[in-house]
């Protein structure tokens, strides 16, 4: 049986501390996501508008955390500018 160091026991419980930590920050940033996409298909520009520097400065803090990869980031800011930009059909 291997024997475990102490040091490899702390880095394992710290592992998992931050594993859940990072689910949680981004189950936000998803449910924020969702809710900004039900408001801009429901064609609630006025409550889309309001989450909207919400949704962009979750994203930007989920990407310097590094939670997502920048690049992701800069996709959802995008995408979601583009939905509010085309006009209403």
């Amino acid at each position: 049986m291997a024997k475990r160091t102490k040091s490899a026991l702390k880095a394992n419980r710290q592992n998992i501390r931050r594993r859940e930590h990072n689910r949680q920050l981004r189950s936000r940033l998803r449910t924020a996501l969702k809710a900004i996409r039900a408001m801009l298909d429901a064609k609630d520009l006025d409550g889309a508008k309001a989450a909207l520097g919400r949704t962009v400065s979750i994203v930007d803090k989920m990407a310097t955390k590094g939670i997502i990869h920048r690049n992701t980031a800069a996709r959802y800011k995008s995408r979601l500018a583009a939905r509010f930009s085309r006009p209403a059909a």
